[in-house]
């Protein structure tokens, strides 16, 4: 059964890119462009893989990772974050997090990484 990849950026083409990358390499992806639709798709069905922008009109990265927690969706999570310095601390309060890419990012490294979690 393929892995499912729930990508969420509010910039069209980071989604399409990542989307395009891990469809190729077998996985199921769904987008979504805020947190608030991120939080329904994840109520909705499962994930094997969240990869989340920090930064987000309307519910922000770090408030999904919040209600994700509070509710116990126990997700792995990448953060992609333009701050990714910035926000190391504050990253860690989230068991969930793997790891934080910062953007621009290497998109070898995070497909390597990706690869690391769900095979």
């Amino acid at each position: 059964m393929k892995k499912e990849i729930l990508v969420v950026d509010d910039q069209p083409g980071i989604r399409m890119l990542l989307q395009e990358l891990f469809t190729d390499e077998g996985y199921n992806i769904t987008t979504a462009e805020t947190g608030k639709e991120a939080l329904e798709k994840l109520y909705a069905r499962s994930f094997d893989l969240l990869m989340l922008d920090y930064k987000l009109p309307l519910v922000d990265g770090a408030d999904v990772l919040k209600q994700m927690e509070r509710d116990e969706f126990n997700v792995p999570a990448i953060v992609m974050s333009g701050l990714a310095e910035d926000i190391k601390k504050e990253i860690k309060q989230f068991s969930i997090v793997r790891k934080v890419f910062a953007k621009p990012f290497n998109i070898q490294e995070v497909s390597r990484f990706v690869k690391s979690i769900l095979d």
